[in-house]
């Protein structure tokens, strides 16, 4: 896994690329964030973050305040 020490910014950057990312800070190993960018025949019309938690049943994520100004973003190496 990356080490490095990312703000939220760059996560998002990270996201819109087609990357993954996670925090230091989370407790669930194996837990991410990926972008999802609906295509025609998708239910969504907007992109939105999805979060793999470690029951393995990805469902829509929302940040909080403690994520949004958190410096331990790092890229999330499967």
């Amino acid at each position: 896994m990356d080490t490095g020490n990312y703000t939220f910014g760059y996560a998002i950057t990270i996201l819109k690329s087609g990357g993954k990312v996670n925090r230091l800070g989370w407790n669930g190993k194996g837990m991410y964030l990926c972008l999802q960018v609906p295509d025609a025949n998708s239910a969504n019309k907007k992109p939105y973050i999805w979060i793999m938690p470690v029951d393995k049943q990805r469902i829509p994520w929302t940040a909080s305040q403690t994520d949004i100004l958190a410096d331990d973003w790092q890229l999330f190496n499967e």
